[in-house]
C-alpha cells in the first residue's frame, strides 16, 4: 500500500458485491493520507447497503469517488435488490450504443430500471459475462480513438443535450426500450432538475477553506478587545458580562457578531470531521486543533457569561456546554503528547502574560465557587415558611461543610493552573470575577488561614 501504484479492487456479479464491502473495510482501515486510495471497479454487482449506507458514503466525495460500477442493460443481477437497497459511487451504465456515467442516487435507480433490455427467463450470466468483456474493449478504443456519439442538435439547451446524448448511449431510446411505457422526456426533465439542485447544494456546501480569511480577523478583533478590556483594568470576560447586562457599547455589539460567525464557523467544522470516517476524521481534527483550541479558550468564556447573566443558572458544564467545545477539548486531549519536563518551559513563562486561560470552563468554576460564597454569607434570597427554616437549619452545618470542602477544591484547581503557567494574568486583575471572589473566599476562611495560593495571590497583589 505504501507504494505509488493504485490498487485495483475488483468483482463480478457477487463478486462485486464482495470487493465493494473489502473495499470499505481498507478505507475504514488505512490512512491514505500519504497513498493512492484504492479504486473498486465492478461489473454486474447487485447493490448493497440501505439508505443509512448510500447517505453515509455519498456525503463524503472523496469515498464516494472510490466505486465504480459498470452495468449491461442485458444483465439483471443489478436490478435484483433494487427494491429496498440503495446505490453509492459512479455507476456506468452500458448498452450496445455506448456507456454513461451516473453519480445521483435517485437517476441511477430509475436508470436500471428503465434500462434492462434481457429476456427474464435468461437465467444464464456467460453471455452477459462476455458482454463487459467488449464493452471494456470498446471503451479502450474510445479512448484511444475519441468518442464520435452523435450529438443533439444545437437548439437544445447544453444541460438537456448533455443528459440526452448520455441516455442515448445508455439504449434507453431504442425502440424495444420505448415500448415498456418509458417517458423520455420526464426522465430527461428529471434528471436535470436534480443535477441543477445538486449544482447548487454544492455551492452552498460547507468549505473550510472558503472562511479562513474572516475567521482571522474575528479572533484578530477579539484580540484587540481582549488587550482593550484589560487596559481599562476589567478582564473581558467581565467587560462583555457586565456589558451583556447593563446594555451594550457598539464595540460589544460587534463582539457578538464576530462571536456569532466564529461560532458558526466551528459548529459546522466539527460536525463535519464528526460525519468523516474515522482516518479521514481524525486528518480533519488534526489540522483543526490548533485554530479550534484558540476559538474554545476565546469565545467560551463569554458563552459562559451569557448563561450566568441568566438568573438561577447553575452548573454550566453540565446543563450549558455546547456539544462542538466538548469535541474540540477531547480532541485536543487525544493529540496532546505527554510532556517529557517536569515542570512548565520558559517559552510558556514568558508568554503567560498574553495568552488566554487553558481550560475554557474556568471561568464557570469561578462562578460557582461565588455562588457558594454568597450562600455561606448568607445572601440567598428567598422567603421560606417556618418548616422550611426549620429543616435548613439542620442540614446547615453539613451544607457548610461541604460548600467549604467544594471552595478549598476550587482554590487547589486555581493553584495548580497557576504553577503550571496555565491561566492568564488578567484574572488578577482589581475589577475581575475572581478577585471578587477572592474577597469573599478570603473573608469566609479569616485572615488567619494560609494556603499555597493565599502566598501566591499575596505575592500577585504587592
Amino acid at each position: 500500500m505504501a507504494n505509488s501504484k493504485p490498487l485495483i479492487i475488483t468483482g463480478n456479479s457477487l463478486g462485486g458485491s464482495v470487493a465493494s464491502l473489502f473495499t470499505l473495510s481498507l478505507l475504514e482501515k488505512i490512512n491514505f493520507t500519504n497513498t493512492k486510495r484504492p479504486l473498486c471497479i465492478t461489473f454486474g454487482s447487485p447493490l448493497i447497503g440501505d439508505e443509512g449506507l448510500q447517505e453515509a458514503i455519498s456525503n463524503y466525495p472523496t469515498w464516494n469517488s472510490c466505486f465504480l460500477h459498470v452495468v449491461s442493460d442485458q444483465d439483471p443481477v443489478p436490478r435484483v435488490l433494487i427494491n429496498g437497497y440503495q446505490p453509492f459511487g459512479t455507476f456506468l451504465l452500458c448498452s450496445k450504443l455506448g456507456c454513461s456515467c451516473f453519480e445521483d442516487p435517485r437517476t441511477i435507480l430509475e436508470l436500471l430500471k428503465a434500462t434492462y433490455s434481457g429476456s427474464p427467463g435468461n437465467q444464464d450470466p456467460n453471455p452477459v459475462f462476455d458482454v463487459y468483456g467488449t464493452f471494456v474493449k470498446d471503451i479502450n478504443r474510445k479512448v484511444i480513438c475519441k468518442d464520435t456519439t452523435m450529438l443533439p442538435e444545437r437548439t437544445t439547451q447544453p444541460l438537456r443535450a448533455c443528459i440526452t446524448t448520455q441516455i442515448v448511449a445508455t439504449g434507453l431510446m431504442q425502440p424495444e426500450q420505448q415500448r415498456q411505457n418509458v417517458d423520455i422526456n420526464i426522465i430527461i426533465t428529471e434528471i436535470a432538475k436534480r443535477e441543477k439542485m445538486t449544482a447548487m447544494l454544492k455551492r452552498e456546501a460547507f468549505d473550510p477553506t472558503k472562511g479562513l480569511n474572516d475567521i482571522k480577523v474575528n479572533m484578530a478583533y477579539l484580540e484587540w478587545y481582549k488587550k482593550l478590556s484589560k487596559d481599562d483594568g476589567i478582564g473581558y470576560y467581565d467587560r462583555y458580562k457586565n456589558e451583556s447586562r447593563n446594555g451594550m457599547k457598539k464595540t460589544d455589539m460587534d463582539v457578538i457578531r464576530y462571536k456569532k460567525s466564529l461560532t458558526c464557523f466551528w459548529e459546522k467544522m466539527v460536525d463535519q470531521a464528526e460525519k468523516r470516517p474515522q482516518t479521514v476524521g481524525a486528518f480533519l481534527r488534526t489540522r483543526s486543533i490548533f485554530g479550534g483550541t484558540n476559538f474554545r479558550r476565546m469565545i467560551e468564556p463569554l458563552d459562559i457569561a451569557d448563561y450566568y447573566n441568566i438568573e438561577g443558572s447553575r452548573d454550566y458544564i453540565k446543563n450549558g456546554r455546547a456539544e462542538h467545545y466538548k469535541k474540540l477539548e477531547q480532541w485536543l486531549k487525544e493529540t496532546e503528547k505527554p510532556s517529557s519536563s517536569s515542570g512548565p518551559n520558559d517559552l510558556k513563562k514568558q508568554n503567560v502574560k498574553s495568552s488566554l486561560t487553558e481550560d475554557s470552563c474556568f471561568w464557570t468554576h469561578v462562578e460557582e465557587a461565588l455562588i457558594l460564597c454568597d450562600s455561606l454569607n448568607g445572601r440567598e434570597s428567598g422567603v421560606m415558611n417556618k418548616e422550611s427554616s426549620k429543616k435548613k437549619r439542620k442540614s446547615s452545618a453539613m451544607d457548610e461543610e461541604s460548600s467549604k470542602k467544594k471552595l478549598v477544591e476550587f482554590e487547589n484547581y486555581v493553584y495548580g493552573l497557576m504553577k503550571n503557567y496555565a491561566v492568564s494574568s488578567e484574572i488578577f486583575l482589581p475589577k475581575s470575577s475572581f478577585m471578587k471572589w477572592w474577597g469573599k473566599y478570603r473573608e469566609i476562611m479569616e485572615t488567619s488561614y494560609s494556603s499555597p495560593l493565599t502566598n501566591l495571590i499575596k505575592n500577585v497583589e504587592n
